[in-house]
């Protein structure tokens, strides 16, 4: 079976796959690979591990050859490269006064072009600012914006978990987050619990929430009037893994009901308990057991000294009508 590898080109950049071919590369080698901008070096960290049949074989591009000791020195090279150029462009930006942060520095392998990635607010003119690289550095410079998600995977850190941050470590490619997820989990509403270190939404509340979609269907919500054997209540928790959920009854007393596993129609059963909805028409209704009193007519409306209604007086435009009649 065909193997792929997974190559890094810089730290907390997104993971390529390549065809290690006939060279024995593990996890920790550097590699030299032919990309879309030139020849570049990357670092091996995933693999080798069977290909993905789904995968195109055009998709996964060979590499060219394990790196030599000399290519591999003028990698470590450019790293300090980049790093005497962060702090120029530090400088610079200071003395133009312009309202932007400094993420990261990438420099190609061949010099060819050097990226400087930053956040700010809105947008900003670093024209003055790329003429001074361009006058220092002597190579092709380019100024790219990202967003905080990106910045907090650059950067890296600790989640609030105490583990290195997802988007640092494994995670390729960010989708997205919303607060339904949250719900849907039963988890906390406080954004200081639920926000990462980049300030949005955590990339992990969606790990789970296909998991804890699936297994909810059928069960009553929280709030839902139920009815039990030992009486009416209203469910107060749920527990999804465990299928267990609580209710308040009536008489003030707390119930733990299992629930049956999903079926192969997604509907869900109690399990050795007879838990249903209450429904508005179980209980009996007084209005339809009430006689209906009789309306008094228009006599006993005069007799009881109310005042009968006045007809209401016919629109100009109808009164036209009858003078009209009349006159023919």
């Amino acid at each position: 079976m065909e193997k792929v590898i997974g190559i890094r080109f810089r730290d907390g950049g997104k993971i390529y796959h390549f065809d290690p071919g006939p060279h024995p590369v593990q996890k920790g080698d550097y590699v030299v690979v032919n990309t879309e901008q030139g020849k570049g070096l990357g670092e091996v960290v995933e693999g080798p591990f069977p290909k993905n049949p789904d995968v195109h074989p055009k998709e996964i591009k060979p590499i060219e050859r394990p790196a030599q000791p000399v290519e591999i020195e003028r990698h470590f090279e450019n790293l300090r490269f980049e790093e005497e150029a962060e702090a120029f462009c530090l400088e610079r930006i200071q003395a133009l006064g312009l309202a932007m942060n400094l993420v990261d520095v990438e420099c190609f392998y061949d010099r060819s072009k050097i990226i400087f990635y930053f956040t700010a607010d809105g947008r900003v003119d670093f024209r003055e600012l790329v003429k001074d690289l361009v006058r220092r550095l002597r190579m092709r410079v380019e100024l790219r914006q990202i967003g905080v998600r990106n910045q907090a995977k650059m950067v890296g850190g600790l989640g609030t978990c105490g583990r290195p941050l997802c988007c640092a470590t494994f995670l390729r490619n960010f989708h997205p987050v919303s607060i339904k997820m949250a719900k849907e989990q039963n988890l906390s509403l406080n954004p200081s619990k639920i926000s990462g270190a980049c300030g949005r939404l955590m990339c992990c509340l969606q790990y789970e929430y296909d998991t804890y979609k699936y297994y909810k269907q059928g069960m009553p919500k929280l709030g839902k009037k139920v009815e039990t054997p030992q009486g009416r209540g209203k469910v107060i928790r749920q527990n999804v893994i465990d299928r267990i959920v609580t209710v308040l009854l009536e008489s003030g007393q707390a119930i733990d009901i299992e629930y049956g596993p999903v079926s192969e129609h997604g509907a869900a059963r109690p399990c050795q308990a007879n838990l249903c909805e209450r429904r508005n028409d179980a209980a009996p209704s007084q209005k339809g057991n009430a006689q209906e009193k009789p309306k008094p007519s228009g006599s006993a409306k005069q007799d009881s000294g109310q005042k009968p209604r006045k007809k209401k007086s016919r629109s100009g435009r109808s009164r036209k009508k009858t003078k009209k009649k009349r006159a023919e």
